[in-house]
């Protein structure tokens, strides 16, 4: 065993310690039953304020100038809870989560009860930050028993009077905010009002809570302005129910926007386009390379002495000597090694990385009524996200060393017999590449939150867990695979080039400049892109409107369907691609594959750009920063997933065709 492989397994090990006791914070979120006995307390927690059109400008709640409730919490009290931070997961942290115990003191004991608390006279200061709430449509958010509650900062009213004809018939003051939009100038008989007064409905059944509701009074708007005074009230009714608890999170789910009939339909359009594709797949491939086959075969008839040619059909012909051309006349380099060898090892290794977290957190998902459904519980899918992600490193590391290990006996390096510890340079980079960029971007955005001072800034231990996490686990698993990649079992009876049906010249032959354009890969990636793109928009824009409008995403059996649909349309347009390319004698299909697939992710940026400009109405520089950061993101990720399908179908079509056809 050699040092770096006892160093990955001590780290391994290692790894598996504290990945275990971290595992223990990941799965703690919301293990409590949700049971209360008579008397005992019932905790509400605020989370965050800020406007409703910038998801990620979110403040902590008491930025604005609210009063601590007159309860044994309040802050005088030595023993009051009001400042204390409630522990949370990673993945909680991770989503912008900050709960804070709101000072409130709530019994089960079904009593109704009031609660209350007065600011002292408003400086400029604080009125300068209700107006500017007000004015921008701020909202406030709070969890008890971990069902979420929005209410609304407060109104612009254009005179005193007009405030008491206010009417507020929404079930939760969220049901307005959708309806809302930012109030850009405010003229000079538009005045702030702040909602001084809010109603908590709790209900129960038994002994667990299944339903809140907070609706704000519209009688109790009062003016902001200097030397006013701000008496708020939180009055807590209870009322029992019938509803089981089971299903007290369906009316948070907005089952008409997700399963909307044009949903259905996209869906089912996009599984006929499929079935299209490959019916044309099958229909254009199959026949032409049957007549491809059939010349092939009579051409080298022919020159061991045989007579006839044969015609665009495959047939006979009689007259004069056929030629061998298109896609057989690359058989001597079209397996030769891609360009930057290593740097594409690393993609490959990264993206199949990627395929396999893709489809692993997504089954989670499906899974969620055997272990709970993700949308209930706080950060529960960037738990799955980070532990798929460590674990599956080691198919990271597999496929990038396999995949070198295959072409690098093609390289001139090669042939010359030159030692190598370029596979070393693999692993690094298979490690590095994508956690590079990510903390790349994310750094930038955690420092502008910062500045901000939002509560989507990141907090120092959570970044220490992660790179633990990634030390001890991660890297220690892909250099695992990466060994067992390069000792991946292989008839080595032929050579190191047993993987291919066919010998790699050495010496590379040119390629032809004079080819239409459906022969060159510039005019094919595009097509390429823009058909698999066709074939998942309608679902972007239900994921996108789930990540930007504050809607639960939980609809993963459509986006599993997508999936599968997108990987059978990338794989397919990627053999038109390759089969096009090798027809005009062009061999460098590697790239032209992984473009191909990769093109997608392009097209997915240019409609992240549109629903930006078309869809919301955010605005500032914080909240761009975030929205075309994380759609970087998503374009980067994507892009190495749908590039590896495609190249990953073009490799077993290449490999196929040629294990078929008469070589010298």
């Amino acid at each position: 065993m050699t040092m770096m492989e006892r160093r990955s397994r001590d780290g391994f090990y290692a790894g598996i310690v504290l990945f275990l006791s971290l595992g223990n914070q990941l799965a703690s979120a919301g293990t409590i039953d949700h049971r209360y006995k008579n008397g005992e307390h019932v905790e509400l927690w605020v989370n965050k304020v800020g406007p409703y059109a910038n998801p990620q400008e979110a403040y902590e709640y008491y930025t604005l100038p609210y009063c601590a409730p007159d309860t044994k919490h309040h802050p005088n009290n030595k023993d009051g809870r009001h400042n204390e931070w409630k522990v949370q997961s990673i993945g909680e942290y991770l989503g912008g989560h900050s709960l804070r115990h709101s000072g409130h003191d709530i019994t089960f004991d079904f009593k109704d009860q009031s609660e209350g608390c007065s600011t002292g006279p408003l400086t400029d200061d604080q009125v300068q930050k209700f107006s500017t709430a007000i004015q921008h449509r701020w909202f406030y958010q709070m969890y008890l028993d971990d069902l979420p509650v929005w209410g609304m900062v407060g109104e612009l009213l254009p005179t005193e009077s007009e405030h008491a004809s206010l009417k507020v018939n929404e079930k939760d003051d969220r049901d307005r905010l959708e309806h809302i939009s930012d109030i850009a100038e405010v003229s000079e008989n538009m005045h702030p009002y702040v909602y001084t007064t809010r109603n908590l409905m709790i209900r129960y059944n038994g002994d667990q809570i299944v339903q809140v509701d907070l609706t704000s009074d519209p009688k109790s708007l009062v003016k902001v302005a200097k030397g006013e005074t701000l008496n708020f009230a939180l009055h807590i009714s209870w009322e029992a129910t019938t509803d089981q608890f089971h299903s007290r999170f369906d009316r948070y789910l907005d089952h008409e926007f997700f399963k909307h009939p044009i949903h259905w339909f996209s869906v089912f359009n996009s599984f006929m386009m499929v079935l299209f594709l490959m019916g044309l797949v099958a229909l254009i491939l199959l026949r032409t390379l049957k007549k491809d086959y059939a010349r092939y075969g009579l051409v080298a008839d022919m020159e061991e002495g045989g007579e006839g040619e044969v015609d665009e059909d495959g047939k006979p012909l009689k007259g004069e000597h056929s030629e061998d051309a298109g896609w057989k006349q690359v058989h001597g380099d079209v397996f030769r090694a891609p360009a930057f060898l290593p740097f594409f090892a690393a993609l490959v290794g990264t993206g199949w990385q990627l395929v396999v977290l893709t489809a692993s957190v997504i089954l989670f998902a499906v899974l969620g009524p055997l272990h709970g459904e993700v949308h209930e519980e706080r950060g529960e899918v960037l738990h799955a996200v980070i532990v798929c992600y460590s674990l599956s490193s080691i198919v990271a590391g597999y496929m990038s060393g396999k995949f070198f290990k295959m072409y690098y006996p093609t390289t001139a390096a090669a042939r010359r017999n030159e030692k190598t510890a370029l596979w070393q340079l693999v692993m690094g980079m298979t490690v590095l590449l994508l956690p590079t960029v990510t903390v790349i971007i994310l750094s930038f955005l955690n420092f502008m939150s910062l500045i901000y001072g939002t509560i989507n800034t990141i907090p120092f231990l959570v970044i220490v867990k992660l790179f633990l996490i990634w030390v001890f686990i991660t890297v220690p698993l892909c250099v695992v695979g990466t060994m067992l990649g390069r000792h991946a079992s292989g008839d080595t009876s032929k050579g190191p080039l047993e993987h291919f049906p066919c010998r790699v010249n050495a010496i590379p032959r040119p390629i032809p400049e004079d080819v239409p354009w459906y022969g060159k890969p510039a005019g094919l990636i595009p097509l390429a892109g823009l058909l698999s793109f066709g074939s998942i928009f309608i679902e972007l824009y239900y994921v996108l409107t789930s990540l930007w409008n504050y809607k639960f995403y939980h609809v993963y059996g459509f986006l599993l369907g997508v999936y599968s649909i997108l990987a059978i349309v990338v794989g397919m347009t990627s053999i038109i691609v390759v089969y096009f390319c090798l027809n005009a004698e062009n061999y460098l299909w590697q790239w032209t594959a992984f473009g191909s697939g990769a093109s997608t992710a392009g097209y997915v940026f240019l409609y992240g750009v549109y629903y930006f400009f078309f869809k919301t109405q955010m605005h500032g520089f914080l909240q761009t920063s975030f929205y075309f950061g994380y759609m970087t993101l998503i374009a980067v990720n994507l892009g190495l997933l749908c590039g590896t399908l495609g190249h990953g179908a073009a490799h077993s079509f290449v490999k196929a065709i040629f294990q078929n056809v008469k070589v010298d």
